[in-house]
């Protein structure tokens, strides 16, 4: 039988935005610690593991981690494929759900449906938009992908560049004939809304998301993809400073 598991993307050695993961966000937390927190407090039942770095600055990470009873791993800060790999094999991990801690935004009613509507006859499973573009290539911040051990094994060793050593599912979903993918497509009126952008790169992101973060919880709004899309939508001011950091930080 396969195993499923949530692994967290994570560290502080972040260029645009140092330190971002233990950046007071909300109270004394930050963004990383909120997402474990929201974790905990979910129905989310299969295990959940962080994964960062061997380096001595994101051993707070790690001691986050622990606080909350999550497991972790540390590995290279660079190849974060191979650290993917290591981490899955590690906690015996067959069927991935990569959620990177940039994102305190994250749906956690869709990260369940996407628990559930995984097959072993998949190597991918993304949310998209209808043009098939994986939202993990966009600024929308609620979504996560999930991925088989083996077809990052199979990336692994078909290729030695760079860029798919950082970036771990690139390969796979820029090579649609090689794996078994799924495509969900996410709801229309969130995509309508373009320069959405909930994932937190630069220091004007953080400032904004903290902001709509604080006033989300002030008003009790649901914390679902089309609940803070809605919210966001009567708040044009917002969307202003999104699409300028949007059109600044392309992906």
């Amino acid at each position: 039988m396969t195993k499923s598991g949530i692994i967290i993307q994570a560290r502080t050695g972040s260029t645009r935005l140092p330190n971002k993961m233990l950046l007071p966000f909300y109270g004394e937390k930050g963004i990383f610690e909120i997402i474990l927190q929201r974790l905990k407090s979910s129905s989310v039942s299969i295990p959940i593991i962080v994964a960062t770095t061997a380096n001595k600055s994101d051993q707070q990470l790690v001691e986050i981690a622990k606080e909350y009873g999550f497991d972790y791993y540390t590995g290279d800060e660079e190849n974060v494929l191979n650290r993917f790999i290591e981490t899955a094999e590690h906690f015996k991990i067959d069927n991935i759900i990569r959620l990177c801690a940039d994102n305190p935004f994250v749906d956690l009613d869709a990260l369940s449906f996407q628990i559930n509507s995984f097959s072993n006859n998949y190597d991918y499973w993304c949310y998209c938009t209808n043009q098939l573009k994986p939202t993990i290539k966009t600024g929308y911040g609620f979504w996560t992908e999930t991925v088989t051990l083996n077809a990052l094994k199979k990336v692994a060793a078909s290729t030695d560049e760079a860029l798919y050593k950082e970036h771990v599912t690139n390969y796979i979903y820029t090579h649609p004939n090689t794996f078994e993918i799924h495509f969900e497509k996410i709801n229309q009126n969130v995509e309508n809304l373009s320069n959405l952008r909930l994932t937190v790169d630069t220091k004007n992101d953080f400032k904004l998301l903290k902001e709509i973060y604080e006033t989300l919880l002030s008003k009790n709004i649901s914390f679902t993809a089309s609940g803070i899309s809605n919210f966001v939508k009567d708040n044009p001011q917002w969307l202003k400073i999104m699409e300028a950091e949007t059109l600044k930080n392309i992906k």
